[in-house]
């Protein structure tokens, strides 16, 4: 049975085609490789730009919160010269 399988692989065509077959198999792994890159990427770059929306928004926050009176009376003072 082994002796079979060494002589038929042994032979031009049949190394041949199992050479072709390998050179297949590797082209199509690294294609599928290369999408599954390209996924990640995307994704990546989807959370980075979720990330730097959401940190403009934090400094946005905080920005006004500097900004806000600091008690009551100071509130009613910005609302009564219109400046709120």
């Amino acid at each position: 049975m082994i002796g079979l399988i060494t002589a038929t692989l042994a032979s031009g065509p049949a190394r041949k085609a199992l050479g072709l077959s390998l050179a297949a198999l590797t082209i199509a792994l690294f294609l599928l490789n290369l999408r599954r890159a390209g996924e990640r990427a995307g994704r990546l770059a989807e959370r980075l730009s979720i990330s730097e929306r959401t940190h403009e928004i934090q400094r946005k926050m905080l920005d006004a919160a500097s900004r806000r009176p600091a008690d009551r009376d100071a509130l009613v003072e910005r609302l009564r010269d219109g400046q709120f």
